[in-house]
């Protein structure tokens, strides 16, 4: 299968870093402008964020927005050079792969839950600042369900994958080094071993049609189950 885009992937790696320095300069003015504010919260009775609770997504949009401004800037488009607008094909074989990706999650994460049970989910936390069922958390749901797969697969599965792939990489080491960077980016240490299976399921669906919307469908997929649980409780 033809990379997509490949030609044109000299600027991968600028686009690749773009997203990334966005994505930590974003979550360190947040952190610092927040830091004194929480610093008394009670955890077990947080303050209601309201419409602040999606500036916690702020980062997450960075990572996919410098991707996309390099592709605008010295490529064809993010559409053209990462191929966006899923096919029925795309649709197909990225369902198939996020379900793998949830078949892993779901087996890894019982095992690694098991190991760490004083760990508090995501989701929970969000449930919390969020104060219940408000259309802050649907937006929040939201996000979670195709704003961030867009956008981390934008990252990685766009812009580092296409770096890589110019540079004639193996598509093996490819697939593991992405795989390996989406799970770091979760920063969740406990459950590494579980994204980084989701991630290579993830990336198949990438490897196999060469096209990033395939990844998308992919991860909108896998979060699937995550994003209805954040809402429901």
């Amino acid at each position: 299968m033809e990379e997509q885009g490949t030609g044109r992937a000299h600027w991968g790696f600028l686009a690749f870093f773009t997203g990334l320095a966005g994505y930590y300069l974003a979550t360190l003015v947040f952190t610092a402008a927040t830091a004194d504010r929480f610093a008394e919260v009670d955890i077990s009775d947080p303050p209601v964020l309201g419409p602040l609770l999606l500036l916690v997504f702020l980062p997450n949009v960075l990572l996919g927005l410098g991707p996309a401004v390099v592709s605008w800037r010295w490529g064809a488009g993010p559409n053209r050079d990462f191929g966006l607008l899923p096919t029925v094909r795309d649709l197909k074989v990225g369902l198939a792969a996020g379900g793998a990706a949830l078949l892993a999650a779901w087996l890894l994460g019982a095992i690694l839950l098991r190991l760490t049970r004083d760990q508090t989910s995501g989701a929970e936390r969000i449930e919390a600042l969020s104060g219940g069922r408000t259309v802050w958390l649907a937006a929040a749901v939201l996000f979670v369900f195709l704003g961030a797969p867009l956008a981390e697969e934008l990252l990685t599965r766009g812009a580092l994958w296409q770096a890589l792939a110019h540079y004639r990489v193996p598509r093996v080491a490819v697939l593991a080094l992405t795989a390996l960077v989406f799970a770091f980016l979760h920063e969740e240490s406990w459950r590494m071993i579980s994204l980084f299976a989701q991630g290579l399921a993830i990336g198949a669906a990438r490897m196999i049609t060469g096209r990033v919307a395939s990844s998308v469908v992919a991860h909108a997929t896998n979060n699937l189950l995550p994003a209805v649980y954040l809402y429901t409780g």
